[in-house]
């Protein structure tokens, strides 16, 4: 199958991704999702995402222990902390993998503690992996076409009655503009009908973070984005994650490189052996005797 663009019906780009997805949409629970700004409380100073007093046990094992903190709007915000510190189990919690023995998780001001994968992505946490999971044997355009929620084609009533189906062409059509316009965004689209299988590390890197842009979230968690990424591509990257922090995009990154988190990160937040020990701008977090001792005294 031809996955060309047609230039001829299609505007510039914009590089604004947020500019498609205004309109309300059924959730995959039957509720109604509405626009960026009609979902969130009008108390601005409701953080996208807030963790309180978060415990998770494996067996005997404390992975996390009772772990509070925030991640602000449109902020890129650094989880850090020598091996074993809790940060996976943390980031699994929050995202449904795990379900946590105690705490809460907040998205703004609904509790989705608990909630299965499915769920938390559709109300708008989404997660990329340190191992990237994209589906090798589909296309790269085929990849993000499965990225977008609530599509009508995957309702067997909707590809049946006559009217529904010119419905879901029409979506179709509008989704796979967004995933042409994302492809571009990260510079990726001259791929869009290579098998995802076929790429590199740092292009699978790219691909899904387009992916999961390309769900409309209001927070997204990066699981080591770079692990594995030269350095061009690791900048290019970054600008990308700067860029869509001024359309509204909300981030928690996950990385080993200490020097990456400092530099780019306005405030860092500090795990070790399941605790928050520290959270605070990244020229604090430098100065603190709790951290410093943490990583001499551990395998980072």
């Amino acid at each position: 199958m031809n996955y060309s663009r047609d230039d001829s019906e299609t505007e510039p780009m914009s590089t604004d991704i947020r500019s498609h997805t205004e309109e309300s949409t059924v959730t995959l629970d039957g509720g109604v999702r509405m626009s960026q700004d009609e979902s969130r409380t009008e108390d601005t100073t409701v953080p996208p995402l807030r963790i309180q007093n978060l415990v998770k046990h494996f067996g005997g094992v404390t992975a996390v222990d009772e772990a509070s903190f925030d991640v602000e709007e449109r902020s890129l915000t650094g989880l850090i902390g020598p091996n074993g510190a809790g940060k996976s189990t943390t980031f699994d919690c929050i995202t449904g993998v795990h379900r946590p023995d105690s705490g809460s998780i907040y998205l703004y001001d609904e509790d989705i503690t608990g909630l299965r994968p499915y769920a938390t992505a559709d109300r708008g946490v989404v997660r990329t992996f340190q191992i990237t999971r994209e589906l090798k044997e589909m296309t790269v355009l085929e990849n993000m076409m499965l990225a977008p929620k609530n599509q009508q084609g995957e309702r067997l009533w909707r590809t049946i009655l006559p009217g529904s189906r010119r419905k879901v062409s029409e979506q179709e059509r509008e989704l796979r503009e967004q995933a042409w316009d994302t492809l571009e965004l990260f510079e990726i689209d001259h791929l869009a009908e290579e098998y995802a299988g076929n790429l590199s590390g740092g292009q699978r890197k790219l691909l899904e973070m387009a992916r999961a842009l390309l769900t409309d979230p209001d927070v997204l968690l990066l699981d080591e984005p770079f692990a594995g990424v030269n350095p061009v591509l690791e900048e290019k990257l970054l600008e990308r994650i700067h860029n869509l922090r001024g359309q509204g995009y909300t981030f928690l990154l996950v990385e080993h490189d200490m020097d990456l988190i400092m530099n780019n990160c306005e405030r860092v937040i500090v795990m070790h052996q399941g605790r928050v020990i520290a959270d605070d701008a990244p020229e604090v977090i430098l100065e603190d005797e709790q951290v410093i001792e943490a990583y001499l005294g551990a395998n980072v």
